[in-house]
């Protein structure tokens, strides 16, 4: 089995899983109770939660929440400033959020707020101008992806908060960072990001852990309410073995950042590179662009993407057509819409996405069975005229 579908979920390091056992067996204790075998269990939140803000680059402890996702992290951040926030009705994002974001926005209209959802071109780069027209008195939030998880476009958000901070110094600004933990450096105070949420399964820790970054001056009301827990802001007994499992991997994906940056990479391009040199009617849908080093979204003209991805599967190979949390949808990718990539295009892309543990000699598999997949469905397309002439063009 050769797995490029990474952007899904990843494989849990060994080294990660070796770190949470202790607190299945031996180390079981509610970190919120006073006993001293409770200690150990509340030290491994704390000492976890330090690991975290050295990872985000944040000012303190005090500004990372533990939460049980990515998709928890947006509803905590966005709601939570919007419920500190009440007077104000003008909320912005782009349109090719997750649908962690985009959904909850659709129901955030639906409460009286307006929205607005920021264009991008057809390489999936963000329509700047647009989002500084769009910054008003009344904005209390934009969200802002840091690296799409279909297409692995990075947005320039350095640049993003300087513009936002310069129309409306008040305007939080909301980084769904999900797609850039562990494949890029995250620093929250480089960046002027208020709020910032990632989830572990995307960089090799369990599912079923995230964490929010909060900066020290921004206040949020709590999604969940219940106990103390996370000084008020998440309540839920902490899940001490995935705090501790996420922490690890915070700290192996820190020092693999120079790895992902070269050899996975690498793999990358060769991968594309042996893809549009041999199947005629293959694109690269955002053009060679500022991308997180591990993901390509490749079409494939005048055929279907979900054939091809039963043909992978038939192969051995784990790829996808967009994000896993729309893959039961047969509606064209929301984020391929917004780039306007060709309808010829856009109901047969594929996105492959890479890890530290994918090996150039499954790299080399796919590119030998692909093109003959590609093929065959190529030979059974209903649009022969079509191809001929794309083949002749290109």
């Amino acid at each position: 089995m050769i797995y490029l579908d990474n952007n899904a979920t990843t494989k849990v390091d060994a080294q990660v899983l070796e770190a949470m056992l202790p607190y299945f067996k031996e180390e079981y204790a509610n970190p919120s109770s006073i006993y001293d075998f409770a200690k150990r269990s509340n030290y491994a939140v704390r000492e976890a939660r330090g690991k975290m803000k050295d990872f985000f680059n944040a000012e303190n402890e005090k500004e990372i929440i533990f939460t049980s996702c990515g998709s928890e992290s947006a509803n905590t951040a966005i709601r939570g400033v919007l419920n500190m926030n009440k007077n104000k009705r003008h909320i912005i994002t782009t349109k090719v959020e997750h649908p962690c974001v985009l959904n909850l926005y659709k129901a955030l209209e639906k409460e009286g707020y307006k929205a607005d959802y920021i264009d991008v071109n057809s390489n999936g780069e963000l329509d700047l101008a647009q989002l500084s027209e769009c910054i008003n008195d009344d904005t209390a939030l934009v969200s802002v992806m840091y690296a799409n998880n279909e297409t692995g476009v990075i947005f320039p958000i350095e640049k993003i908060s300087e513009i936002i901070k310069s129309k409306n110094k008040n305007t939080k600004f909301f980084v769904d960072a999900v797609q850039a933990a562990g494949k890029i450096p995250i620093d929250v105070q480089a960046l002027g990001v208020d709020l910032m949420g990632i989830s572990g399964h995307k960089f090799h820790a369990p599912k079923g852990i995230g964490a929010l970054y909060v900066n020290s001056k921004t206040l949020i009301t709590p999604l969940i309410i219940g106990g103390h827990q996370e000084r008020g802001k998440r309540a839920g007994t902490e899940n001490v073995p995935y705090i501790a499992g996420m922490a690890r991997a915070s700290e192996l994906a820190a020092d693999g950042l120079e790895y992902e940056a070269t050899e996975v990479k690498r793999l990358r391009d060769k991968l594309e590179t042996n893809i549009l040199k041999n199947i005629f009617n293959s694109r690269i849908n955002t053009g060679i662009i500022n991308r997180v080093p591990n993901t390509t979204n490749i079409g494939f003209e005048y055929i279907e993407g979900e054939l091809i991805l039963l043909h992978l599967s038939d192969a051995g190979i784990c790829a996808s057509s967009g994000s896993a949390c729309t893959s039961g949808s047969l509606e064209p990718s929301h984020v391929l819409r917004a780039m306007n990539v060709p309808f010829t295009a856009i109901h047969g892309s594929i996105r492959f996405s890479l890890s530290k543990y994918t090996t150039e000699k499954e790299i080399d598999y796919v590119c030998e069975k692909l093109p003959a997949i590609v093929d065959k469905l190529t030979n059974l397309s209903p649009f022969q005229d079509e191809l001929e002439a794309l083949k002749k063009r290109r």
